[in-house]
């Protein structure tokens, strides 16, 4: 069961190839050494020719499932080499994940351990990784070090906006997708990175780092698919920690659903780049988003 009404397609029988690539292995040991396995596991990945390599779609897109998010660095490493230029995040994220990792307090420094799943977007921003002013964190709502704003600040160098899980109260997830996309816009070349407690732990308990008043997830899935028109060109579904799920899996499931819709996405913006008929793709005019 693999067609996607809301698109009108299903994306596993599209004339595009969907591969599951395993797993990178990684030392479990050594950070530092992990992240060079990641980084060129990444770029060899991405820099393969894909089956269909006309038009608008010369490199293969990567969807990476964690996890710990620190993956998010490697892949980012790859897309700078994969196309020569910084590329835009679109981070949905109860935290931050720009922060120094000065601001942390620990008595013993090491620089392997700057490296972690709150760091990776501050070590990639000073690496010029990350297109400054075009991105934009959404679903926000962590607490914040020490005793001001140094780390809004920090976020500010970094070029992000911020969304708030409660800016949906007032403008809705139509409201929430249209401020997306005038940050970014539609032609720059973008990562999508989905941290699963964007989303309230009292549906998706299955995180290490849960934080009270989320999104839902019908929410999130909604504007998943409000965001289909931007470029994305590699992303990622992360901190899914399923030993803190519940019996019914719902964090994983979730987690499942909002990959099915990121494939579909590229599937159907695919599609209709190699001028398919909307008979072919799309929705018809009698069939509504349940959502």
């Amino acid at each position: 069961m693999g067609f996607n009404h809301r698109r009108g397609l299903n994306p596993y029988t599209s004339p595009y190839t969907i591969l599951d690539c395993g797993d990178i292995p990684i030392s479990p040991f050594d950070n530092a050494l992990a992240l060079r396995q990641m980084s060129e596991a990444f770029l060899e990945l991405g820099s393969r020719t894909p089956a269909l390599s006309e038009g608008d779609n010369p490199k293969p897109k990567l969807l990476t499932l964690g996890g710990d998010h620190s993956i998010a660095l490697p892949a980012l490493r790859a897309l700078n080499k994969i196309h020569g230029a910084p590329v835009a995040v679109l981070h949905f994220d109860a935290h931050l994940d720009t922060w120094n990792p000065a601001r942390y307090s620990d008595a013993w420094e090491s620089p392997q351990s700057d490296f972690n799943h709150g760091s990776m977007f501050w070590i990639a921003s000073n690496e010029g990784l990350i297109l400054n002013g075009s991105s934009a964190h959404a679903g926000l709502r962590t607490r914040l070090t020490g005793d001001g704003w140094d780390d809004h600040i920090d976020d500010d160098r970094q070029g992000f906006l911020r969304i708030s899980s409660d800016d949906i109260d007032d403008l809705g997830t139509k409201g929430i997708i249209n401020v997306i996309i005038e940050r970014i816009g539609l032609e720059t070349p973008t990562y999508l990175s989905i941290d699963i407690d964007v989303i309230d732990p009292g549906l998706c308990p299955g995180t290490g780092t849960p934080e009270p008043g989320g999104w839902t997830s019908r929410e999130l899935i909604k504007i998943i698919r409000g965001l289909e028109t931007l470029n994305v060109v590699g992303a990622d579904i992360v901190e899914v920690a399923p030993a803190y799920d519940g019996n019914g899996e719902q964090t994983a499931l979730t987690a499942a659903q909002l990959g099915f819709e990121i494939l579909t996405s590229w599937v159907g913006s695919g599609m209709k780049q190699r001028g398919k008929s909307s008979s072919t793709v799309g929705i018809p005019d009698s069939n509504k988003d349940e959502l």
